[in-house]
């Protein structure tokens, strides 16, 4: 069906951060499948993990045991600090799973209503419940009635958080992404987490964390939440998580982790052998290889070549990120730099309209973190006149 607006071009095979399409012309990969090949293309313990599970057994469903999916559980949980985890296929049904968790929750808590705060500039999916919390009127044009039990406040504002307590008293959960992604690479100020743990606790609400984008090493950590030493209720996972085998992940703890029990939930494929021995090959290597220091160290390399590049036109507002996140916004909607980073040979994104998205992979080596830099700083200085 016509739901994308693909670019023109079709690719064939890839090595690390490197991608070649169908004529045989490389591309450096800035957005990793949108931040989904932490390890980069055909990752060598990637492919033996998915080969060897395949030639033994690929799935069985959720009605037995599934020692695979029990050890990559208890993996993510030490990681997260979470108790247990329900598996599934995407970050939409992850956060699916998410708001399901919390509205059970409010019920058996005598909330007839359930209410979950959301946050403007949210992203958190398309299936009916999560384009509801989602904040992008031209994603949900079309589709309503939408999903009621969702209240809106601005991002990186605890003040308005807090007074939404007294104007909605059925809210039991707040679902909020570390760092929005699809709205713009935007960084909370430091401490919003934190406080937004005091709010839950003051008021009994679990704080739901949507690390789908930001999770499995992007932002430096395991969990960007992390970068706060915060503990959240549940944490969803996606993307990274197995280097583009289909995966989602949403981990609990306390009250929230016994919240779902047998038959209120469920899922045919997720975490099926495959999938999780992707995911447990991808953890294994961003753990033994360093990849984590790796990402600070190479996003603070991107980000300060980028300011170098670029920080003296004003039209260029800002450059953020943390980790392999980053965002360079523009003064303009600038849709066009797509197109012209792909002529260069360079993979990037722009999201909300005017900020150009870099999702590296966590493998990328200097020489090309710089030839990235180079490549999009000269395409915007082109495309700024």
């Amino acid at each position: 069906m016509d739901t994308y607006n693909r670019l023109p071009v079709s690719f064939e095979r890839g090595q690390g951060s490197w991608v070649w399409d169908i004529q045989g012309r490389p591309y450096l990969d800035a957005l990793s499948g949108i931040a989904v090949c932490g390890l980069g293309h055909a990752h060598p313990a990637v492919a033996s993990a998915v080969c060897e599970q395949a030639r033994t057994l690929v799935h069985t469903s959720n009605l037995y045991g599934v020692p695979a999916q029990e050890a990559l559980g208890e993996r993510l949980c030490k990681l997260a600090e979470m108790d247990r985890a329900f598996f599934c296929n995407s970050g939409a049904e992850a956060n699916e799973a998410a708001i399901k968790l919390a509205r059970l929750h409010g019920h058996r808590q005598g909330i007839p209503e359930p209410v979950i705060l959301v946050m403007e500039g949210a992203f958190h999916g398309r299936t009916l419940a999560t384009l509801s919390a989602t904040a992008n009127p031209g994603a949900q044009t079309g589709f309503g009635p939408l999903v009621p039990g969702f209240v809106r406040v601005p991002y990186d504002d605890v003040d308005a958080v807090a007074a939404a307590a007294s104007e909605h008293p059925g809210i039991v959960a707040v679902l909020v992404e570390p760092i929005q992604g699809e709205g713009g690479i935007r960084v909370p100020s430091s401490g919003y987490l934190s406080a937004l743990r005091a709010v839950c606790d003051r008021h009994g609400w679990l704080l739901m964390l949507d690390e789908v984008q930001t999770g499995v090493g992007r932002t430096g950590r395991w969990f960007a939440h992390q970068h706060e030493t915060v503990c959240p209720d549940v944490v969803t996972l996606a993307k990274g998580l197995a280097n583009g085998v289909p995966i989602g992940a949403c981990l609990a703890r306390g009250a929230a982790a016994s919240t779902l029990t047998p038959g209120s939930h469920g899922s045919t494929f997720g975490g099926n052998p495959l999938a999780c021995a992707a995911a447990s090959a991808v953890l294994e290597t961003i753990a033994g290889d360093g990849l984590l220091e790796r990402a600070n160290h190479m996003g603070r390399q991107m980000i300060q070549g980028l300011r170098g590049a670029l920080g003296d036109i004003p039209a260029v507002r800002e450059i953020r990120g943390q980790g392999l996140m980053i965002g360079v916004e523009l003064d303009r909607p600038c849709a066009d730099l797509i197109g012209q980073c792909l002529d260069r040979g360079v993979l990037v994104n722009v999201t909300a309209e005017r900020v150009v998205r870099l999702l590296p992979p966590l493998v990328v080596s200097e020489a090309e973190a710089e030839r990235i830099v180079a490549s999009v700083s000269e395409a915007i200085r082109t495309f700024l006149g």
